[in-house]
């Protein structure tokens, strides 16, 4: 038998979406619980994310009369698809994830966290059966970080400096057209300065899921230990039973009774493993934290595990200007296409996808057609309309952009369409007919290639005030524009095949005993698919709840 230099009932690899969540669960059932994070800060992606999680027939959901049960969500999922050579998207996992995600909302109630709905996210297949327009989004209420005390500095900072919540921070894009946005804009400035005078720090979005969550557990009994690398799972008789670490630069052994949770995220940062698994990506590319580098992936590998889906990954969509390879957080793409006046188009200077819908099909629409046509990077091929109503990268609407841009050939400038393609080594006669169509269909109001504007998520993503569609718009006012698109991620998405329970399999199905994983440490429960908002973040905190909660010996 190993001698460990401390032990506890549960170990927990990683701080991210879920593990906060598992510590609550073995906390309420009153076991020791340790959290052990390599970075020096707590909360892992999902503190820089959104924070979402998209949770089907979530008790707001019953509170505010929108409909949903078990069976429609599943007859979603089932539309959806994605589930072909995808082991971590087996009917068990999807039913388990269904039956027990608005299980775990509610006992994060119950320990104090503030959730809500979000009141309009559309899922992102909206017109598939099951399918809801309102959408299943779930996040947390705005937070003050202050009160965590000493703990303040030791969260991850999300991508949010005032006091919006998400919601409204997607809604302020369109202050230039609408006087309910420079209200909006008033509102939320003057909500941020009010809670400055009176001493609080609000944050939203994943910084505030995670400072709830961080405030729960260290409520509640849970240990961290922070800036500490796990270099080995410990395996004894066929099962784990604690991990070697090193800790202020010894090494240091914790033994764990009832097992270790891997939930550690991805390997977004690791370009070895992403030049193995998905060719063609990068790490410059990546909104996932700093620590997210696969190791403990590898770990478990070492044990036996099996893996899934290891060439997929959150695709976010992004445009990459100059001197933003290291910012904290990329310059978001999720709408700058499917907003009016825009198009995507490759090398060739022709339109292969919808510019809207899922950023994880997006950008596998990009890899896709990468095969036969070059499309890393695409073009987003834009009008002065664009520029004078939305953002591009990180600069407010407006034609003047920095003289960097042009001089850098990130921004592409023509007084023609054919003088844009002359910039982009198009042939002018192609991008020219690809833009005439496209404004043939604006016109008609019905996108004949790819149907885009006929899903309610389409419409979501573009702007309310653009009459009769709100992301159709021609591209018609001189100059015309154009600038690079990358298919960035928020993660990958594939990892360790697990059980419904949480269990690490090996390849031929048996568990490895006292080894569990959630998160992108593990082959996703949506298999290649992206449902909707939340949908890496909703199946990270479930099964850190529903493994906890098995090693734990809960009863369901």
């Amino acid at each position: 038998m190993s001698e460990f230099d401390v032990t506890y009932d549960f170990v927990v690899v990683g701080s991210g979406g879920g593990s906060m969540c598992a510590g609550l669960v073995m906390r309420n059932a009153g076991r020791s619980v340790l959290i052990i994070e390599k970075t020096q800060l707590v909360g892992g992606t999902t503190a820089k994310s959104g924070g979402v999680m998209w949770v089907p027939n979530n008790p707001f959901m019953k509170r505010d009369g929108i409909p949903d049960s078990p069976e429609r969500a599943m007859t979603y999922l089932d539309s959806v698809g994605g589930t072909e050579n995808a082991p971590g998207a087996t009917l068990e996992r999807r039913q388990a994830y269904v039956d027990q995600a608005p299980r775990m909302l509610e006992f994060l109630m119950s320990n104090g966290i503030k959730l809500n709905r979000a009141k309009y996210w559309p899922d992102y297949y909206d017109d598939r059966p099951g399918g809801s327009k309102a959408g299943r989004c779930v996040v947390a209420d705005l937070f003050n970080v202050n009160e965590l005390g000493p703990w303040k500095d030791k969260l991850r900072p999300g991508f949010l400096n005032f006091a919006a919540t998400l919601e409204e921070t997607l809604r302020l894009k369109t202050y230039k057209q609408s006087w309910a946005g420079k209200m909006l804009v008033a509102k939320v400035g003057l909500r941020t300065a009010l809670t400055r005078l009176t001493g609080k720090r609000m944050i939203s979005s994943g910084a505030a899921l995670q400072g709830r969550m961080l405030q729960a557990a260290l409520k509640a009994g849970v240990e961290f230990s922070l800036e500490t690398s796990v270099q080995e799972l410990v395996e004894e008789d066929g099962a784990v039973k604690g991990v070697l670490t090193t800790k202020d630069g010894k090494p240091w052994r914790v033994g764990a009774r009832l097992g270790v949770l891997v939930n550690a995220g991805g390997f977004a940062r690791n370009q070895d493993m992403r030049d193995q698994y998905q060719p063609g990506t990068m790490v410059e590319w990546s909104n996932a934290a700093e620590g997210d580098t696969g190791e403990m992936i590898r770990e478990m590998m070492r044990h036996g595990a099996a893996t899934g889906q290891m060439e997929e990954m959150v695709g976010y969509q992004t445009t990459m200007s100059p001197g933003v390879e290291n910012d904290y957080v990329k310059p978001p793409g999720q709408s700058l296409t499917a907003s009016p006046h825009a198009i995507l188009v490759d090398q060739s200077g022709v339109r292969y996808q919808n510019e809207g819908g899922s950023y994880m099909a997006y950008c596998q629409g990009m890899l896709e057609r990468n095969k036969t046509v070059p499309a890393v990077p695409s073009w987003a091929i834009l009008d002065t309309q664009f520029l004078r109503n939305y953002m591009l990268g990180n600069t407010m609407p407006g034609v003047n952009k920095p003289k960097s841009w042009f001089e850098q050939g990130y921004l592409r400038k023509g007084n023609t369409i054919e003088e844009l393609a002359m910039q982009l080594n198009i042939t002018p006669d192609t991008l020219k007919a690809t833009v005439e169509r496209f404004n043939g269909f604006v016109t008609v109001n019905n996108d004949e290639d790819f149907k885009r504007g006929a899903r309610a998520y389409d419409r979501w993503l573009g702007d309310p005030y653009n009459k009769p569609s709100e992301t159709l718009g021609t591209i018609s006012k001189a100059p015309f524009y154009a600038v690079p698109m990358v298919p960035g991620d928020v993660g990958t998405y594939g990892g360790v095949v697990t059980d419904a329970a949480g269990r690490v399999l090996r390849e031929d199905g048996s568990v490895i005993q006292g080894l569990y994983a959630a998160g992108v440490s593990t082959a996703g429960v949506m298999g290649r698919a992206y449902p909707g908002a939340g949908a890496s973040v909703g199946p990270a905190f479930t099964f850190g709840y529903i493994s906890a909660r098995h090693a734990a010996g809960v009863n369901a």
